[in-house]
């Protein structure tokens, strides 16, 4: 039987990074939560932190702190239901990708959050590396562009993102007068959300032979940002059809390639045994997706 004290301070010192900040999240001494921490691991015989800056799990952590906010998820949905009076809050830890969170995921969710009294924990990657912060238990559910679940999690495709290759007017006149060409590619400034951002890097390379680091780039790593900066012509990107809407239409922006946009599948990860309401969230996550998202034919 698992202590519930020992497993409140492994989750704080992962949440926070750290002994120090684990204990004024608890009301401790650091020294307290390290021998709650070490005793587990005594208990268990393996270690389950590995003592850096930030303080990170071992795989036996990452097992444990799964299993741990599982437990925690289910405890704290019982408790609420059986509260008298109005129900409490209930939180939900999602990992999610950054365009989707700014498009269609919380008008979406919305009522359904409201409804139900869930409190949204968001943990922000890309697409291609949510599926890692599942994997590490820093989430309960989440999307991913991984298509493959975890041992004992489910998953369900959602449909595609589509992303198309937008620059303003002034933008193509000045640098692409000829179309989307390699050389001037390789001079024109390019957006790029982050260094893990590989779409835009893998798409100029499949069409125009490009490798990564043979053009000039800005960093911006927010979705609403990033949008804004290629309205503002600083540079052209990829950009997702649900922020873009009406913008080719009025001549605000150009598609550099009208024919090759960019499809980016996305999948719903949960775990197989989940709470009531992560049961009923994830069916209005694929509902809310579906309807939002390119399906296949």
């Amino acid at each position: 039987m698992l202590d519930t004290r020992k497993g409140e301070a492994l989750l704080a010192v992962i949440d926070s990074g750290s002994f120090e900040q684990a204990a004024a999240l608890l009301h401790l001494t650091p020294s307290a939560v390290s021998q709650r921490v070490s005793a587990m691991e005594s208990e268990l015989g393996m270690p389950l932190l590995i003592r850096s800056k930030p303080c990170r799990a071992t795989q036996a952590g990452q097992r444990l702190v799964q299993y741990l906010r599982r437990s925690r998820l289910l405890e704290a949905e019982f408790l609420a239901d059986s509260a008298d009076g109005d129900a409490h809050p209930l939180t939900i830890a999602l990992a999610v990708n950054n365009d989707t969170l700014a498009t269609w995921l919380l008008p979406g969710l919305a009522s359904f959050l409201i409804e139900e009294q869930i409190l949204l924990d968001i943990a922000l990657d890309d697409q291609d590396h949510t599926y890692t912060l599942l994997s590490q238990g820093a989430a309960l559910a989440g999307v991913s562009s991984e298509a493959q679940p975890m041992r004992g999690c489910t998953v369900e495709r959602l449909g595609a993102m589509r992303y198309r290759l937008l620059a303003t007017p002034a933008f193509v006149a000045r640098w692409f007068p000829d179309g989307l060409q390699r050389e001037a590619a390789r001079r024109a400034p390019l957006m790029v959300f982050d260094r893990k951002d590989a779409l835009q890097a893998a798409f100029l390379q499949r069409e125009l032979g490009l490798p990564p680091g043979s053009y000039p780039c800005h960093y911006i790593p927010s979705s609403d940002a990033f949008t804004h900066a290629v309205r503002l012509g600083l540079g052209y990107g990829m950009v997702p059809e649900q922020q873009f809407r009406d913008d080719l239409d009025k001549g605000v922006l150009i598609d550099l390639a009208p024919d090759k946009p960019a499809d980016v599948m996305l999948y719903w990860h949960a775990w197989r045994v989940q709470s009531p309401k992560l049961e009923r969230l994830s069916a209005r996550m694929m509902a809310v997706a579906r309807a939002a998202l390119r399906q296949p034919a």
